[in-house]
């Protein structure tokens, strides 16, 4: 039995889908994304060759040349891998996915497509097969016209189902595009690998493409209980500028400090991956930098200046997740570190690190507001360490913005309301002991600090006639602050 065998099988034993190891790295085991405990301490690179064996050293030359290799290994006893070897400066990483059969066979080959009948894909075994795939599909040359057409329209967001109409989402709302024909999902896209087979099993598809007719298209393939469907977000060729936003108070400066924690917060289509990447564009255009981002597909295009370095990272494709593209990112001598999503306790504490040691960290959280983003964060970690998180996150705080994206009443498109803490010592000392209720309060007395409440700033976009008055009710935190901010 080869070496790497001995922690398959406790990979195997304990449920899990996925082994991570690395030169002076700890190994670490996942159950489709979520860590499971794996107490064995961090390996040297010969320990991780011995370990991998010919898996390395029949691809070493191949990997070195290349940088990435992928390929199968079949463990005795234990089923299938999918194995995908990285070469760093100092060292290698590997990781293991176990396959979506039991043993090493040759029946993946023979899994139905997921696109062979007009409304429903076949039932899929259940399996412990990877739940995302990374760069699977690519839009086809159909797909490209109907995209056009979807941002004539001015669409966020377009919206596939095999064998139905198209949905484009407009200033908001689903607009069912009835002069289209019925969507064939394998023809709109152009596949890779074994996407098709993936999603066959039941897995989903990330990847991201530039469009020369269209501009930058996220994209997300899934398998549903009645079909498969895709969800594609239609992205600007260059990143905002912040004066473009129509933000209701200025946030240039927050691209100029020099250290700390910026977290922009809201539901997904909150526009907060906007005003991220004017952050950041605003960053390089005004300073001397260094900036790396680790983004889950990349995103918008940024611009370095004459002044600038810029450097990117695709989480799955160019680092395995957000934790260890952050630990890299402290060893490559960044001025500024842009975080797509803070998910999980050690990416949430690796970026707090990162602010206190003098980075400027940029990054997005899902909340509804700043006080609960605070609470998010605390709540990550089991009781025994909130407190040293609240001390950690009071230090590197300096500001939170929490977004929603309304539909304007004067023209087309929609507006951003917005409510903007700043990391002041008040705030900083209801953080540190806890007091989260009275952040609200602290906000609506840091006018003049740069921050607003939400509801003072729905109020205000009602007043002047931006939007309708229920639309800011739908969206409030706060309904009964919003009524007396708007004298009802």
């Amino acid at each position: 039995m080869a070496r790497i065998d001995s922690l398959l099988s406790i990979v195997v034993d304990q449920g899990a889908n996925e082994l991570r190891i690395g030169t002076n790295r700890e190994p670490k085991m996942l159950a489709h994304g979520v860590a499971k405990r794996l107490s064995i301490p961090s390996m040297g690179e010969d320990m991780v060759r011995e370990l991998l064996g010919e898996i390395l050293t029949d691809r070493e030359a191949v990997l070195r040349a290349k940088g990435r290799v992928e390929a199968s290994y079949a463990a005795e006893k234990l089923g299938g891998f999918q194995v995908t070897l990285t070469a760093r400066q100092d060292g290698i990483d590997a990781i293991f996915l176990r396959a979506g059969t039991r043993h090493a066979d040759k029946t993946e080959l023979a899994t139905p497509s997921p696109f062979s009948t007009a409304r429903a894909a076949p039932e899929a075994p259940r399996t412990t097969a990877a739940p995302v795939v990374r760069n699977g599909a690519t839009p086809s040359e159909s797909l490209v016209r109907l995209l056009a057409k979807a941002q004539a329209l001015g669409a966020s967001d377009l919206h596939l189902f095999e064998g139905d109409c198209p949905r484009a989402r407009v200033t908001g709302d689903l607009r069912r595009l009835d002069d289209e024909p019925p969507t064939s999902i394998g023809d709109a896209f152009v596949w890779k690998g074994a996407a098709e087979a993936h999603l066959a099993r039941g897995g989903s598809l990330d990847d991201a493409a530039d469009v020369a007719e269209v501009g930058r298209v996220r994209l997300h393939i899934y398998r549903t209980s009645s079909g498969i469907a895709a969800s594609l977000r239609l992205l600007p060729n260059e990143a905002p500028t912040l004066s473009s936003l129509n933000l209701p108070l200025p946030l240039e400066e927050l691209a100029l400090l020099p250290n700390g924690l910026v977290l922009l917060c809201g539901a997904t289509g909150s526009g907060k991956s906007a005003t991220l990447a004017a952050l950041a564009q605003e960053a390089l255009r005004k300073r001397s930098i260094l900036l790396v981002t680790l983004e889950d597909p990349i995103e918008y295009a940024l611009t370095p200046s004459s002044r600038s370095l810029l450097r990117r990272r695709w989480i799955g494709r160019d680092a395995p997740d957000f934790a260890a593209a952050l630990r890299d990112a402290l060893r490559e001598d960044p001025d500024v570190i842009l975080v797509g999503e803070m998910r999980d306790p050690e990416t949430i504490g690796l970026a707090i690190t990162a602010a206190e040691t003098g980075h400027l960290v940029l990054a997005s959280i899902h909340s509804r507001g700043a006080a609960s983003a605070v609470e998010r964060i605390v709540d990550a970690y089991p009781p025994e360490r909130q407190h040293q998180v609240r001390v950690q996150l009071a230090d590197a705080l300096r500001a939170i913005v929490a977004q929603r994206l309304l539909p304007r009443t004067r023209g087309p498109g929609r507006i951003p309301a917005v409510e903007i803490l700043k990391g002041t010592r008040a705030v900083a000392s209801l953080v540190r002991e806890g007091k989260t209720e009275q952040i609200a309060t602290a906000i609506q007395s840091g006018r003049r600090e740069g921050m607003i409440t939400l509801e003072r700033c729905l109020a205000d976009l009602v007043q002047a006639g931006e939007i309708r008055a229920d639309d800011a009710r739908r969206v409030a935190n706060d309904p009964e602050s919003l009524a007396a901010y708007l004298g009802k």
